[in-house]
């Protein structure tokens, strides 16, 4: 006697859609912060690649602010332009950034990148880490 066996025909996962794109970008790039991402770009031999803009848990107050130079997107992600250089942002990340300005500023105690974030709640001191 031989025994069969019946194989299950294979289901094709369902594609993964993003989700829908908000109608305008979740942050904006002052022209300096602009500026001084594409010189980083250059700097590093990173021509082609994309500015990911995001939020992760920790820091002092909740969240910090991560900012990345990534070769490829997510299908999920956010992607946009700004004068040129191209920008993303997670789903989840873009909940909590939206309407904040990206700047950089220099000063007597050094220079970066600094978030004005309309959402923070609270923000720590150092202005990477922040509460919603």
């Amino acid at each position: 006697m031989d025994a069969t066996t019946e194989t299950a025909a294979a289901v094709p996962a369902p594609d993964v859609k993003p989700p829908r794109a908000p109608r305008k970008p979740p942050v904006t790039l002052t022209p300096k912060a602009v500026e001084m991402v594409k010189k980083a770009m250059v700097e590093q031999k990173l021509e082609g690649f994309t500015l990911r803009v995001g939020v992760i848990g920790g820091g002092c107050s909740g969240f910090n602010y991560d900012l990345d130079i990534v070769k490829e997107t997510r299908p999920t992600d956010f992607v946009f332009e700004m004068e040129g250089l191209p920008v993303c942002v997670d789903p989840m990340s873009s909940q909590y950034l939206k309407g904040t300005v990206i700047d950089y500023v220099e000063g007597l105690q050094g220079a970066g990148f600094k978030f004005q974030n309309p959402n923070a709640k609270n923000t720590c001191g150092c202005g990477q880490s922040f509460s919603a």
